[in-house]
């Protein structure tokens, strides 16, 4: 049976995501991990506190990786298709962070119902950037909540689409640009400046996934004795008041869904960003974070089927 080229690069997503579920994600030497410290080592000679440097560090970070993995695709494509959906499902699999994010969420939940609020301390900076000294039980759950909500779309669903559009430059640019963003898109005096390329780029990049997640969200709500009407409601309602154009859209939709309410005051480490509230319940519980975690777990899985089907469409 011929193989399109398309149909080969749509196997080896579904193959990266099978990986991950499979793997996870590596202990010691992940590329992503890599890359971050190299592209933290690149900034001791390139930061000055100006936009234009900040946005030549990140166009040199993330166009390295582009090009590196463009040139190991195409010269995988020049021996065959099957090498080809390899090098996708490769970079597909180091893209991905569902994997670890439905495991770290899981842990998070079971410290809590333990009540042991120092070991969710311990375990929040593995989830998000905020200061866990000063977040008690209520805290730790509600960010842990929001961060599998809009994870699930920036480690899963994003990466998916991006592999599946370009393949294994397009999945690992994504990648790339979503790692400096959570190193330097902040507006802390350091930078606000500096960071700002890395925010907007990673605001573009991440655009079209978050309103995929969302839909899922709303797709996969009974799962969890959730509610579709909810996320889509409070996604059109809430959304837009949150600063993230992203962050705001899948937060909102994981609240009306979970019938929670989310936001408020949101302690990171250089600040306290005062939230706008997405949702209409009660503040998030140990059971909801749960409940977030398995239906992370079905929109991640309802987006492979989604790339699947575009395999069928494309035959």
């Amino acid at each position: 049976m011929f193989v399109t080229t398309r149909q080969a690069r749509i196997a080896g997503v579904l193959a990266g995501y099978l990986a991950d579920l499979a793997l996870s994600d590596p202990k010691r030497g992940h590329p992503v991990a890599l890359f971050g410290q190299a592209a933290a080592r690149l900034e001791r000679f390139s930061y000055r506190d100006s936009r234009l440097a900040g946005a030549m560090h990140v166009g040199l970070a993330v166009g390295t990786v582009g090009l590196l993995a463009t040139v190991a695709q195409r010269s995988a494509a020049r021996r065959g298709r099957l090498w080809s959906g390899a090098a996708t499902a490769t970079a597909t699999w180091v893209a991905l962070g569902g994997t670890s994010l439905g495991r770290t969420g899981w842990e998070m939940a079971a410290v809590l119902d333990r009540g042991d609020v120092e070991a969710a301390r311990r375990l929040l900076p593995s989830l998000c950037g905020r200061d866990p000294n000063r977040l008690d039980e209520e805290g730790l759950t509600r960010a842990a909540v929001e961060s599998v909500a809009e994870n699930t779309s920036d480690a899963q669903v994003a990466p998916l689409l991006w592999a599946a559009a370009g393949g294994a430059p397009a999945a690992l640019g994504y990648r790339a640009v979503n790692t400096m963003d959570s190193m330097i898109g902040y507006r802390s005096a350091r930078y606000n400046r500096f960071g700002w390329a890395a925010a907007r780029l990673d605001d573009l990049a991440n655009y079209a996934g978050a309103r995929v997640t969302a839909v899922l969200v709303a797709v996969c709500a009974p799962i969890v004795g959730g509610s579709p009407l909810g996320a889509l409601r409070s996604w059109q309602r809430d959304a837009a008041r949150h600063p993230s154009p992203n962050a705001g859209v899948v937060e909102a939709a994981f609240a009306g869904a979970l019938g929670v309410r989310l936001g408020g005051p949101t302690q990171y480490l250089h600040e306290l960003q005062i939230r706008p509230t997405l949702g209409d319940g009660p503040a998030p519980s140990v059971a909801d974070l749960h409940r977030a975690v398995e239906l992370s777990r079905a929109v991640q899985a309802a987006a492979a089927l989604l790339v699947a089907a575009a395999a069928v469409r494309w035959r």
